[in-house]
């Protein structure tokens, strides 16, 4: 049973113990929640009339709705995120799930995009809920090398790396190409820009390093584009998913129109990144509730996100989508665990 912690003004300290226990029973329980269940579950110290009085004044108040007219009585929204902000209390992770998730990144990959997948479908597992992650967008990371391959006399390849070992690679044409040529300006290109965030780098000192290779104009026009076009920052970044067959365990989607609308929306890559977007810029996790998420198709559901880091910087966030009824504390202490061991495995890991 939660422990009642400092409460927002318009609430006093019973009606907000009465409240947290309300989310905590209906977590549990999924079944509206009555002034007799309180009063034989928990020791509220009031009767059940009381009890009963002060439900009513939290319903008018808009922490509580009544979702039929005899039955007892579920959360809000505001109700939630008065819970969340409020009257939650941190909980750590279990002994055996904090093993779990350093012996699977102990396992992981080496490759970044096995490593996001990975990671997906280890939080989907643990939470019971579906599991999304951002992948790093292009912008965040630093310029390892890029490999200018000479094709044919007329084509040729440009392959970028980047400090999370993603690669893009832009063909280009142009007739006259020289292999030593590509292999100079390799050379100058790695030299000028190792370590350097991928932000960072404009074409206009883009166009200097070709010119300082000694290319001729027209060829090194060329490959101003090619290099650019690799290193394109607008480019959305991945998202990797997990566990929407959770969502059937779930009582609120048992209407299968609700869990259609949910299934398309976790299938668009671009849909789920903009439930997400603004937590990139956070310094910590955030949570989302029902009518936040600025969806009707998803108004029952609630989303916890966690950004992780390379190195000073965010780059992308693990996100834990599930019914609003979830048990945020918990949520909240796994996807944060798992956070923090991706940003341990991102860094002392040689990632390709």
């Amino acid at each position: 049973m939660p422990d009642p912690v400092p409460l927002r003004p318009e609430l006093d300290k019973r009606k907000a113990f009465i409240l947290a226990t309300v989310v905590y029973e209906y977590v549990a329980t999924a079944e509206p929640v009555g002034s007799n269940t309180l009063t034989q579950k928990y020791n509220l110290g009031v009767s059940s009339a009381t009890i009963r009085n002060e439900m009513a004044e939290l319903e008018a108040g808009g922490y509580l709705v009544q979702p039929h007219t005899s039955a007892g009585r579920i959360p809000s929204d505001a109700g939630y995120r008065t819970y969340v902000d409020q009257l939650m209390r941190p909980e750590p992770l279990q002994i055996d799930e904090q093993r779990r998730i350093q012996d699977e990144f102990r396992e992981a990959s080496r490759e970044l995009d096995d490593v996001i997948e990975h990671t997906t479908r280890l939080l989907g597992q643990l939470s019971r809920n579906v599991a999304f992650v951002v992948a790093p967008a292009r912008d965040s990371q630093t310029f390892r090398h890029v490999q200018l391959i000479w094709l044919s006399e007329r084509t040729g390849l440009a392959i970028v790396v980047t400090s999370l070992g993603v690669v893009a690679q832009h063909p280009f044409e142009h007739p006259g190409l020289v292999a030593d040529d590509l292999t100079r300006l390799s050379n100058r290109l790695n030299m000028t820009f190792a370590g350097r965030s991928l932000r960072e780098i404009g074409a206009h000192e883009t166009a200097a390093a070709v010119r300082d290779a000694g290319l001729v104009d027209d060829l090194a026009n060329v490959l101003v584009r090619a290099f650019a076009d690799a290193m394109r920052a607008d480019v959305p970044p991945a998202v990797a998913s997990s566990g929407a067959q959770h969502l059937l365990d779930q009582p609120e989607f048992q209407d299968l129109r609700k869990l259609r609308s949910i299934l398309r929306i976790i299938e668009e890559q671009k849909v789920l990144y903009d439930l997400v977007a603004d937590s990139m810029a956070s310094e910590g996790p955030t949570i989302k509730i029902g009518h936040e998420l600025g969806s009707d198709d998803i108004t029952e559901c609630s989303i916890v996100t966690v950004p992780y880091r390379f190195g000073d910087e965010t780059v992308g966030v693990l996100a834990i989508l599930g019914p609003r009824r979830m048990p945020y504390a918990r949520l909240l202490a796994l996807a944060t665990g798992t956070a923090n061991s991706l940003n341990r495995h991102l860094a002392n890991t040689d990632i390709r």
